[in-house]
């Protein structure tokens, strides 16, 4: 694919990353069934936690509806160990470091607090089917009611 980035109703590209629970996590893994794959800037802060409990609140109908969901950020695998073990999440968070599924996805953004630039994650998400195809994307997403919109979504797959 000559493109560096997604692109709605085409295959997503391979991609593989580190993931909670010491295994190396890849596109290929969720091959057969929908994937949630949700970008969230940062461990532990308020709107990251909220949307994380969200999707986790909700994972029961995600695995109903035949859909699993990965978290991505660029924190380490130490760092998303806690935040998964403290908050319960049912799913793996992926450490995107070196930001390959950033900028796949495109997510990895110039952002401005109190007058500073500064590169971030733009709060993101994506929904690809069992063939690998993306079908949904969110971005900007504001975290209420998010996850209920992308199940809605998922459960239309």
């Amino acid at each position: 694919m000559a493109d560096k980035t997604v692109a709605l109703d085409r295959k997503v590209p391979p991609f593989a990353l580190p993931a909670t629970g010491g295994s190396q996590w890849k596109l290929a893994d969720a091959a057969g069934g929908g994937l949630v794959v949700y970008f969230y800037p940062k461990d532990a802060t308020s709107g990251c936690t909220s949307e994380g409990e969200a999707f986790r609140d909700l994972h029961p109908k995600f695995r109903k509806a035949g859909v699993s969901i990965v978290g991505i950020s660029p924190d380490s695998v130490a760092s998303h160990e806690k935040f998964k073990r403290k908050y319960g999440f049912p799913f793996e968070l992926l450490s995107d470091a070196d930001k390959v599924a950033c900028r796949l996805f495109d997510v990895w953004k110039e952002k401005s607090m109190y007058g500073r630039k500064y590169m971030g994650v733009e709060r993101s998400t994506f929904l690809i089917d069992g063939k690998g195809v993306l079908r949904r994307e969110w971005r900007k997403v504001k975290v209420p009611g998010h996850a209920e919109e992308v199940l809605a979504a998922a459960t239309g797959l």
